[in-house]
C-alpha cells in the first residue's frame, strides 16, 4: 500500500471532508464544508448509541422488554437522585440545591449534585413526566457513550487528517470500550470522565497551536462540572497527551514553554470555575463517615491480560481493557509502521504501555484515584488506556498500515486469545469477537487498497460499510454479554419494581404528607436506599457517598438499620423515634402486591423544648435507654432475658406488662427470629430496631432465634417493652410545650416557641457540618438544638454548604480572568483598527 511521510498529500483523505481551520488568519471554510466535518462524529455517535440500544433490546431490558435495567447503585442513587431533581425542578422538593429535606432528615444536596448529577445529560430527566424518570436515567447512557465517541472522532481529526468514516468507525471504539460497557454503563455520572478525555484532549490541541484559549478553558470547566472522580482521571490523561505532544510536534523551546503556560492556566482557570461545586463536595467528603476500603490488590497476570480481549467480561474488580478488533488489530502495527516517525512511534508506544503498567503498581494506582484507597472496583481508570489504544489505531490507521503488518497483528490477537482461553473471565463472545470481528476488520482494511480508479470507488464505500458494521455487531454483542453476566451477580440483581407500583407508592406519600407540620416516612426500602428522596418522603432513608458522619453518630445509636460501613440509613417502624424526629404519618404495602396503604398519627413539632435534663432509668448501653435520653421521658421497660436452647437454635424469654408492645434489636446477629408466629429476618445492623408486637395477656414474650453463625448472641438488652400510654402522654407534652409554628425553606427552619418557654430547643434535624443558627449550638445527642432565648425571639437556624463561600469567591475570579482574557484581543484589534 505504500508509505506515506508527514509531509505529502495523505491519499487516506482522499473524499474527506477538510480538517477544521487550524488557525487564526486563515480563510473560513464554507458552511457545507464545515457541515461535512460533522460526519464523522455524527457516525461515531450513532454507532455507539445504537449498539448500546442493540444490546438492550437483545437482552429484553427495559424499555425493550420486561428485564430491570437499574442494577446495583443505579436503582439506589442515581434514579433517586434524578427524581429529586425532577422535583426540585417542577417546585415539589421539599428542599433545594443547598439542602433536602427529603432523606437523612436533612442533608446537604450540592455534593450530591455534583456527584451523582453533574452529567449534563442528566438534566434530560426534568422533560419527562416523573413516572419515566428512570427511563430518562437510561437513555443518558447512550447519548453519553455517543458524544464521548463523536468528541474523540473530532480530536483524533486534529492529531491527523483522514477519512471521516474512519475516524467515526474508531471514535465508536473508543465510546464502546469494555470500561463503558462493563463498568459505567449504569453509572451515569462515570461515563461523563469519558466524555471528559477527548474534551480536555481537544483543549490540548489548542494550547499547543496558540489559539481559543478561552475555548479550551471552558472545555476543562465542562469536563470538571461532571463527575470529579472521572475528570480527575481524564485531566491526568490529559497531562500524559500534552506531554506526548511536547515531545513529538517540532516546536521550538520557547513555543514548548509557552504552551506548556497556555495549557496550565486553561487547567487552574477552568477547574477554579468549577469550584463552587468541586471545594463543598471535596469538604463534605472529608466530612462522611468513613469506609473501610480494602488495600489494592493487582489482579493476576492472566486477568490482567484477558481483560484486553475483545468481548471479555471480566467479574468483581477486574480491569476492563479491551476496546473492539478493529481497534486492537490497528494499534498493534503502530509501531511497525515505517511511516510514522521514530520519535513518535517510541513515545505514544512507551507512554501507552506505562499507562498499562500504571494498573498493576500500588502506588501509580493510588495515584489514579486521586491518593485514596479505591473503595469497589479498582480498576476505574482503564478507559484511559483503551483511549490511548484508540489514538494509536488513528495514527497508524492514518498512514496507511501494510497488510502484512495487519495479518501479523491480527495473528497476535489470535495467539493471546488462545493462550488466555483458560482464563476464568474468558467469556463466551471472545472468540467469535477475536475470529469473526478480526477477519472482518481485516478485509474492511484492506478492501480500498485492493482497487484502482472506478473499482476503489466502489471498493471504498463497501470497507466503510464493512468497517463500521463490524464493530457495530461485535460491540453489541460485548454489551449484551457483560449485561447478562453481571445480572447473575448477586450484587447487579436489577430491580423490577414496576413504575406503576411506584408512582402508586409516591401517591399514597403524597397523600398524608403534610410538611413542615410533620415528617412522612414511605416505609421500608421498598425500591430504593433512597426512597425517601425518590418517594418525596421525609424520612431517614439515605444512601450517599456524603453522608457525614455527624449524622452517623446521631442515628446508629438510637437503633436506625445501616449498611455500607453507615452511609446508607434506613427506616424503623418504632413510635419513639417517630416521636423524636416529627414522624407523622407512614405509608405500608396493602394486601396487594403493588399497593399501599397510609396512616397519620400524632406527632410533636419539628422543634420541641426540653426544660431539664433527663437521664433514662433503664440500662445505659441499651438502645431504648438511649431513645429515652433523646426523647426526655421514660416509655419503655428493659427486662432482664432468659436464654435458653442450642448454639443452632436460641430461644430468647422475657416478662413485659401484658398489651405493652415488644421490640427487638440485636445489632450483631443475622438469622431469623420467630415471635407470637410471624417470622421476621434478622440482618444485624441492618435491621436495627424490629418490632416483636403486643404482649400478650401472661405477660411473657418468647423469640426463638437460628442464627446464621452458630454461637452467635443477641447482646444484653435486646427486648424493649414500650408502654404506649406513657408514649402518648409524651408527645402531648412535646407538643404542647413546642414550637408553635415552623417555618422550612429550601435550607432554612425557623421555629416560634410558646410564650415564657425555657430551657433547650431541640430541631429533629442532625447537626451535620453546615448549619448556622441565631444563637450558638449546644450539644444534645446528635441533633441540633438552641438554647431558648429569654425574650421569645425565634429561632432560626440556615445551612450552607462549608466550601461553598471561597467555592463562589474563586469562581468568580475566574470568570473575570476568561472574560478579560476574550475580551482582551477583540479590544485591541478595535484599538488598531482605529489607529489604522
Amino acid at each position: 500500500m505504500g508509505t506515506v511521510t508527514s509531509g505529502s498529500p495523505d491519499p487516506v483523505t482522499a473524499g474527506s471532508p477538510p480538517a477544521p481551520d487550524p488557525g487564526p488568519g486563515r480563510r473560513r471554510l464554507p458552511l457545507p464544508a464545515r457541515l461535512a466535518g460533522l460526519y464523522g462524529p455524527l457516525l461515531a455517535f450513532a454507532i455507539t448509541s445504537g449498539a448500546f440500544c442493540a444490546a438492550w433490546a437483545l437482552r429484553g431490558a427495559y424499555p425493550f422488554g420486561p428485564a430491570g435495567r437499574a442494577v446495583n447503585d443505579q436503582a439506589n442513587q442515581y434514579v433517586p437522585f434524578h427524581r429529586g431533581l425532577w422535583d426540585l425542578v417542577h417546585g415539589r422538593a421539599a428542599g433545594d440545591l443547598l439542602f433536602t429535606w427529603r432523606g437523612g432528615f436533612g442533608q446537604q444536596f450540592l455534593a450530591d449534585y455534583h456527584t451523582y448529577l453533574g452529567n449534563p445529560f442528566s438534566w434530560l430527566a426534568v422533560l419527562v413526566p416523573r413516572g419515566h424518570v428512570d427511563l430518562a436515567v437510561f437513555v443518558v447512557t447512550p447519548l453519553t457513550m455517543g458524544t464521548a465517541a463523536a468528541l474523540m472522532t473530532g480530536y483524533l481529526g486534529m492529531l491527523r487528517p483522514g477519512a471521516w468514516w474512519q475516524r467515526g468507525t474508531l471514535g465508536a471504539c473508543y465510546g464502546l470500550c469494555g470500561w463503558a460497557l462493563s463498568d459505567a454503563s449504569y453509572i451515569p455520572m462515570w461515563l461523563w470522565g469519558l466524555v471528559a478525555l477527548p474534551l480536555l484532549g481537544i483543549a490540548v490541541e489548542w494550547c499547543l497551536e496558540g489559539r481559543r484559549w478561552p475555548g479550551a478553558t471552558l472545555l476543562v470547566a465542562l469536563a470538571w462540572s461532571g463527575n470529579f472522580y472521572t475528570a480527575m482521571m481524564a485531566t491526568t490523561a490529559a497531562c500524559l497527551l500534552l506531554g506526548i505532544r511536547l515531545l513529538t510536534r517540532e516546536m521550538t523551546g520557547r513555543e514548548r514553554l509557552r504552551a506548556l503556560g497556555r495549557a496550565a492556566g486553561a487547567a487552574a482557570t477552568g477547574i477554579a470555575l468549577t469550584l463552587p461545586l468541586l471545594l463543598p463536595a471535596f469538604l463534605s467528603s472529608g466530612a462522611a463517615q468513613p469506609t473501610r476500603a480494602a488495600a489494592f490488590e493487582p489482579v493476576r497476570l492472566d486477568a490482567f491480560l484477558a481483560g484486553m480481549l475483545p468481548a471479555t467480561h471480566l467479574w468483581g474488580g477486574r480491569p476492563r481493557l479491551y476496546v473492539a478488533s478493529l481497534g486492537l488489530i490497528l494499534a498493534g502495527t503502530f509501531v511497525l509502521n515505517t511511516a510514522i516517525a521514530r520519535r513518535t512511534r517510541l513515545v505514544w508506544t512507551a507512554a501507552t504501555l506505562l499507562v498499562l503498567a500504571s494498573f498493576q503498581f500500588p502506588p501509580t494506582q493510588y495515584a489514579w484515584h486521586g491518593f485514596a484507597v479505591p473503595n469497589g472496583n479498582p480498576y476505574r481508570e482503564t478507559f484511559v488506556f483503551s483511549a490511548m489504544v484508540v489514538i494509536l489505531a488513528w495514527l497508524a490507521l492514518a498512514h496507511r498500515p501494510r497488510p502484512l503488518h495487519l495479518a501479523l497483528s491480527a495473528a497476535l490477537l489470535v495467539a493471546a486469545a488462545f493462550a488466555l482461553r483458560g482464563a476464568d473471565d474468558f467469556g463466551g463472545w471472545t472468540w467469535p469477537a477475536v475470529l469473526a470481528g478480526g477477519a472482518l476488520s481485516l478485509l474492511a482494511l484492506t478492501l480500498p487498497g485492493l482497487g484502482r480508479g472506478r473499482g476503489r470507488r466502489v471498493l471504498v464505500p463497501v470497507a466503510a460499510v464493512l468497517m463500521a458494521g463490524v464493530v457495530f455487531a461485535e460491540s453489541t454483542a460485548a454489551a449484551a454479554n457483560a449485561d447478562a453476566r453481571r445480572a447473575r451477580e448477586r450484587w447487579a440483581a436489577p430491580a423490577v419494581t414496576s413504575s406503576a407500583s411506584i408512582t402508586r407508592h409516591y401517591e399514597a406519600v403524597r397523600g398524608v404528607d403534610d410538611w413542615p407540620a410533620h415528617r412522612t416516612d414511605s416505609g421500608a426500602p421498598q425500591t430504593s436506599y433512597n426512597d425517601a428522596l425518590a418517594l418525596g418522603a421525609e424520612g431517614p432513608q439515605y444512601y450517599s457517598s456524603y453522608l457525614p458522619q455527624a449524622t452517623y453518630r446521631a442515628l446508629e445509636p438510637l437503633g436506625y438499620g445501616f449498611k455500607n460501613d453507615g452511609r446508607t440509613f434506613f427506616g424503623a417502624d418504632n413510635p419513639v423515634l417517630d416521636a423524636i424526629f416529627s414522624i407523622g404519618a407512614r405509608v405500608r404495602p396493602g394486601a396487594v402486591p403493588g399497593t399501599w396503604t397510609a396512616a397519620r398519627f400524632p406527632a410533636p413539632p419539628l422543634v420541641t423544648v426540653r426544660s431539664a435534663p433527663y437521664a433514662s432509668p433503664n440500662p445505659a448501653d441499651s438502645v431504648y435507654a438511649r431513645q429515652e435520653n433523646v426523647l426526655g421521658a421514660t416509655v419503655y421497660r428493659v427486662p432482664p432475658v432468659g436464654v435458653g436452647g442450642s448454639a443452632t437454635a436460641r430461644t430468647y424469654e422475657a416478662d413485659c406488662a401484658p398489651g405493652s408492645e415488644a421490640y427487638w434489636y440485636s445489632p450483631a446477629l443475622y438469622g431469623t427470629a420467630v415471635s407470637g408466629g410471624t417470622r421476621r429476618r434478622l440482618e444485624g445492623r441492618v435491621s436495627g430496631v424490629v418490632p416483636l408486637g403486643p404482649v400478650p395477656a401472661f405477660g411473657r414474650i418468647s423469640v426463638a432465634v437460628r442464627p446464621r453463625a452458630a454461637g452467635a448472641t443477641a447482646g444484653e438488652h435486646p427486648v424493649g417493652c414500650l408502654d404506649r400510654t406513657r408514649l402518648d402522654a409524651a408527645v402531648r407534652r412535646l407538643t404542647a410545650t413546642g414550637a408553635t409554628s415552623v417555618r422550612a425553606g429550601g435550607h432554612t427552619i425557623e421555629a416560634t416557641l410558646p410564650p415564657g418557654a425555657t430551657g433547650t430547643a431541640v430541631f429533629a434535624v442532625t447537626a451535620a457540618p453546615g448549619w448556622h443558627c441565631s444563637a450558638p449550638p449546644l450539644p444534645f445527642h446528635g441533633l441540633l438544638a438552641l438554647p431558648v432565648p429569654r425574650d421569645g425571639a425565634p429561632l432560626s437556624c440556615a445551612f450552607t454548604p462549608k466550601g461553598l463561600a471561597p467555592g463562589l469567591a474563586a469562581g468568580a475570579l475566574a470568570l473575570l480572568t476568561l472574560t478579560a482574557a476574550t475580551l482582551t484581543p477583540h479590544l485591541r484589534r478595535r484599538r488598531a483598527v482605529r489607529r489604522g
